[in-house]
């Protein structure tokens, strides 16, 4: 094989194996993500058993520690999938390097052997001195030079190729240790799954006995989480309208008007000023990398409309997602921005809205709220108490995305867990 083809599979291979690594690590920095949330679906789970309030809150955990479940056997699957290419390729360059050393070794013992039968100084001497010209006895002792050296490299290649082979057997050896810890753990899992999964029925089957009272429930927060949706809508476009004057009557200031009566404004489309644009468009850039509006969750309902998880028949509306976290937990910005308003939507219930050029980011199911109209919030900045019911004893905070009054769903802008 030509030397620079030989050396571009090279070059090809250990790109190959660098990515297979890089690869790995992410997958056990996902995994141990997985298990960090799973861990954590434990802790609430066992909050919801000890307040034994909320059979469907249970689900609802119960649902999603099973969810995680799955993504970690997969995960450890895909695991197992990258260690048994990488075996296969050592095991390959094994078979290469074995094959090449039997090659060196036989043409070596070669060698040694026509040095043994030709070892006397005489007949070195005799095979420079019988040259039948001066050119001929120079070329003759450079032959035997240079033999002499081929002789030398073969042997420390040989040396170097079986300390290749050697490396590559204790690699393979220590995969395939990892390998069995692996299918070990996918097992272990897999148990635990059918054990959840069992538990999660019972439970089910238990709360299919109060079906028609969990049905009329649902309705009920459905018509009151409707209203809470209505309140914040004229809230938005109050703030949307609020700010259209006020950049109006700046901008007429500016003007040098003196004219006393009011433009009409739109409720519903915010006219920006140039901090607002750069803002916006910040925000924009960052769809799908933002924070979770609490360090620890799940999405217990999603976005949009979609049947319920316990009552499939009953379909539920939801304008943004609902995430249960853990009992004191605090709600946090997603993004730099100005509180537009601070809603009282009841004595224990109370929400936040951010605004970031034309969008809104809406905090809601609060038990206590840390900040004020106007103030500047920035990242991750705390705003506030998740409240946690006394009736059903969950921890749920419901977010919004809005682009003027517009609903976006969250799910696509939050980061991945």
């Amino acid at each position: 094989m030509p030397k620079f083809l030989l050396s571009l599979v090279l070059v090809c291979a250990t790109t190959f194996v660098w990515a297979q690594d890089s690869q790995q690590e992410k997958l056990e920095q996902r995994k141990a993500q997985i298990q960090q949330e799973i861990r954590d679906n434990e802790k609430m789970l066992q909050s919801v058993r000890k307040k034994e309030k909320s059979a469907v809150n249970e689900y609802l955990i119960q649902a999603n520690k099973i969810k995680l479940k799955e993504k970690l056997i997969n995960t450890t699957a895909k695991q197992e999938r990258l260690i048994s290419n990488d075996m296969y390729i050592n095991q390959v360059q094994v078979n290469k390097l074995k094959k090449e050393l039997k090659v060196l070794k036989e043409d070596y013992a070669e060698m040694i052997l026509k040095s043994y039968k030709s070892r006397s100084e005489q007949s070195r001497a005799m095979f420079i001195l019988s040259s039948e010209s001066f050119l001929q006895a120079y070329k003759r002792a450079q032959y035997l030079k240079q033999y002499t050296t081929f002789r030398k490299n073969q042997g420390l290649e040989i040396q170097s190729k079986t300390a290749q082979l050697v490396d590559f057997n204790a690699k393979l050896d220590g995969q395939r240790q990892v390998k069995k810890k692996i299918i070990a753990e996918n097992q272990k899992e897999k148990v635990t799954l059918e054990v959840e999964k069992k538990e999660q029925q019972k439970l089910v089957n238990s709360l299919k006995k109060d079906k028609n009272k969990i049905a009329a429930d649902i309705r009920s927060k459905q018509s009151e989480s409707k209203r809470i949706d209505r309140q914040i809508d004229r809230l938005i476009r109050e703030a949307i309208a609020e700010a259209n004057r006020k950049a109006a009557a700046e901008r007429a200031k500016a003007a040098g008007s003196t004219e006393t009566k009011a433009a009409p404004v739109s409720s519903s489309k915010i006219v920006m000023t140039p901090e607002d644009k750069v803002l916006a468009a910040d925000f924009k850039a960052n769809r799908g990398r933002l924070p979770w509006p609490v360090e620890k969750g799940f999405i217990s309902l999603g976005y949009g409309d979609q049947p319920h998880p316990l009552h499939p028949s009953i379909t539920v509306h939801n304008s943004g997602v609902e995430i249960t976290t853990e009992d004191g937990a605090s709600a946090r910005a997603v993004f730099a921005g100005e509180v537009s308003k601070v809603i009282v939507l009841s004595p224990v219930n109370k929400a936040v809205v951010i605004q970031h050029g034309d969008f809104f980011t809406v905090y809601q199911n609060l038990s206590s709220v840390s900040v004020s109209q106007g103030d500047k919030v920035t990242i991750k900045q705390n705003i506030g108490r998740v409240r946690t019911s006394g009736d059903t004893g969950k921890t749920i905070i419901k977010f919004l995305i809005l682009q003027n009054t517009s609903n976006n769903n969250p799910e696509g802008w939050l980061q991945s867990r």
